[in-house]
């Protein structure tokens, strides 16, 4: 535990120029005098942890040190080359790069573990894209992602509906979802992170000027975010259903995630006849219409009026068809 612990604080001092006492505590999570005591076994043991004293102190090692840890156990070394999504590195051009960095890898581990990268890629494949779609590459992704490596800052010639708009980007970072992938950056007049479609870019200018990244951006967090706003955003109507135990249990198998979470969040005591009333924020009614069908019988729409019509003649028109 200790000598892991011992490693990690190594690893962490290479990486970075200096760190407090308090910092290494944190990412260790250790308390300050044990970073002290870690600092000086490391000393004794011959790595050179210097501490510097003062307002802009804290430890640090010597400009160009470098310590060789060859200590990799089997299991790191396949979650190293799990670490990789082989179809989005070659969309973005990275393919290459890529394959150069697990070869000098596996170069660098024991012979008994350099069969990692066959072994984990025969048991882990991650398949971005939803079921039934064939999505594109986007022509352009290759040049937004430099840009974000080297954070440049880019204007984009970008489709908005039936228009195309310029915007001058500093982009932070790429995320794919469901095969789409989506760029999110700060545009540089309003000052505002904002999420844009790569696929709608239709034209990439990188400058020649760099800008400097926001260190308390966080792209996963932001994303969170984003998508979650997003689909709050599409919920614009609300229809009020009865729901059987069944349809209860397969509501969140028709609608949206969000609007089943907020409905059964709603939901009250069964009535008599052991039905559920609940609100259900939806997009509007013709997808309510389209998702609730899935329901059948385990669904009664009470309200709006225009709906609860709609359902009465579908269910009119399949006693007629399966009446005959």
């Amino acid at each position: 535990m200790r000598a892991a612990r011992l490693i990690t604080m190594v690893l962490l001092l290479q990486s970075r120029t200096s760190m407090t006492a308090a910092e290494l505590a944190r990412e260790l999570e250790v308390s300050e005098r044990t970073v002290t005591r870690d600092a000086q076994a490391l000393a004794q043991a011959g790595v050179p942890v210097y501490a510097d004293r003062g307002r802009a102190g804290g430890y640090r090692l010597p400009g160009g040190y470098r310590t060789r840890l060859t200590g990799l156990a089997r299991g790191e070394a396949e979650a190293l080359f799990l670490s990789g999504v082989p179809g989005a590195l070659r969309e973005m051009g990275l393919a290459d790069a890529a394959s150069a960095a697990r070869l000098k890898v596996s170069a660098a581990l024991l012979p008994s573990l350099r069969d990692a990268s066959r072994t984990a890629a025969q048991r882990f494949h991650l398949d971005a894209p939803a079921w039934f779609t064939d999505p594109e590459t986007p022509p352009l992704l290759p040049e937004v992602a430099e840009a974000v490596w080297d954070d440049r800052r880019i204007t984009v010639r970008y489709r908005r509906g039936a228009q195309e708009v310029e915007r001058e980007l500093e982009p932070y970072g790429l995320v794919l979802k469901a095969g789409v992938w989506y760029l999110c950056a700060r545009a540089t007049q309003a000052g505002v992170f904002r999420v844009y479609r790569v696929d709608r870019c239709t034209a990439v200018d990188p400058g020649a000027e760099r800008f400097a990244r926001d260190e308390g951006f966080d792209l996963p967090a932001f994303w969170a975010e984003q998508a979650a706003r997003f689909a709050r955003s599409l919920l614009r109507a609300e229809v009020v259903v009865r729901l059987s135990e069944e349809g209860l249990r397969r509501l969140p198998y028709a609608v949206d995630p969000a609007s089943a979470r907020a409905a059964l969040a709603a939901a009250g005591d069964p009535d008599g006849q052991g039905w559920v009333t609940v609100p259900l924020p939806v997009e509007s009614e013709e997808v309510a219409h389209a998702q609730l069908t899935a329901l059948g019988p385990e669904v009664e729409v009470l309200s709006p009026p225009g709906l609860r019509a709609l359902f009465a003649r579908d269910a009119l028109r399949i006693a007629r068809l399966y009446g005959r």
